[in-house]
């Protein structure tokens, strides 16, 4: 397969550049990809307002996308680094993965940067040329939906829960910045949030059926799962975290509550959002309920005994220390989620 790829260089600093994949535009021969590219105009494709300019569409053999596994019949995951976002991992952080059906594809999630995006796009192609459908965001935060442009450039749909949209919105800028900073401008060049998200609770790919669930506030604002009944297979998101610490963004009682939930569904395996690529149910949900538990009795020892959030927040959870790795990244902050939730109960 070939792909067209186009030059960007930051306007303030144009040494900076990276080359972007033109996505949807794949063809089966090099004679056809520069019959392609000699069709296309780079002033069409300019986005001076994006802080870069483009220039020079190219054409190339596709290179190998990120790694897959395939856990159950047609359904595929990336696992992502358990660690910060750093240029080395350019924000691929989370899990990822895609379901084939006899009509299209659907995606689960789409990376932390625009280049993890164009990595996970060209894996997908790597293992069927069926059209795209739909990409599936299982919540806000940045290292699962920083890929998405990628996919909507390409004319896919992009799904999510009903308050994804206002919850990118509110937070785009911050999240923007703080990823550009950890990853390193070069590698995170191209990167943005210019796609709208959609709501729909089942998506029909053909000889299969994914159900789109959208839950209360858990791990966040926005946690959506996605069902493939064919084989019992649950896309948990930020739900349900493996190694990495869980990182409470939402409501404690209410992600217990969820997780109960969940494992009503009893589904036959669960991706999570972070760490193995697939697990047990039982192996996946009760880690993560035995530390947000502790978390809670922690706080609520500590709210009982008066004391002060800023003396508390340091013990709280901190017999799961070695349980879970970013542990030091992440506790505090889950902590102090905990107390000013349940201070105000």
């Amino acid at each position: 397969m070939y792909e067209i790829l186009i030059s960007l260089c930051l306007l303030g600093d144009p040494g900076v550049c990276r080359q972007q994949l033109v996505a949807g535009l794949e063809t089966a021969t090099e004679h056809q990809c520069d019959a392609l590219r000699q069709s296309l105009d780079p002033e069409d494709m300019a986005a001076t307002d994006a802080g870069y300019r483009v220039s020079g569409l190219v054409c190339r053999r596709s290179p190998a996308g990120l790694s897959l596994q395939e856990i159950a019949d047609g359904i595929y995951v990336h696992t992502g680094d358990v660690s910060e976002p750093n240029p080395g991992n350019r924000g691929d952080i989370a899990n990822l993965g895609f379901v084939v059906g006899d009509r299209s594809i659907a995606v689960i999630d789409a990376g932390g940067s625009r280049a993890v995006g164009e990595a996970f796009y060209r894996a997908i192609r790597s293992v069927s040329s069926l059209p795209i459908s739909h990409l599936i965001l299982t919540h806000v935060h940045p290292d699962h939906l920083f890929g998405a442009s990628v996919f909507a450039d390409a004319g896919v749909k992009v799904v999510g829960h009903p308050n994804l949209e206002r919850a990118l919105r509110d937070r785009e800028e911050a999240y923007l910045l703080t990823f550009e900073t950890e990853v390193g401008r070069g590698a995170f060049l191209g990167t943005g949030t210019d796609f709208s998200v959609t709501m729909q609770d089942e998506i029909d790919l053909g000889g299969r059926i994914l159900e789109l669930r959208d839950w209360p506030v858990a791990h966040s604002t926005s946690d959506l799962t996605v069902w493939d009944g064919l084989t019992g297979t649950l896309f948990a998101g930020d739900l349900v975290f493996d190694r990495h610490v869980p990182v409470l963004d939402g409501s404690l009682s209410g992600w217990l509550q969820v997780l109960g939930e969940v494992e009503d569904m009893k589904p036959e395996r669960i991706v999570p959002g972070h760490g193995a690529p697939v697990m047990h149910p039982g192996a996946a949900i009760e880690p993560v309920r035995t530390y947000l538990e502790l978390i809670e009795m922690d706080t609520r020892r500590s709210l009982d005994a008066g004391t002060r959030m800023s003396d508390a927040v340091p013990h709280i959870g901190m017999q799961q220390s070695s349980e879970w790795e970013l542990f030091d990244v992440y506790n505090a902050r889950n902590a102090t989620v905990a107390y000013t939730e349940l201070e105000w109960e």
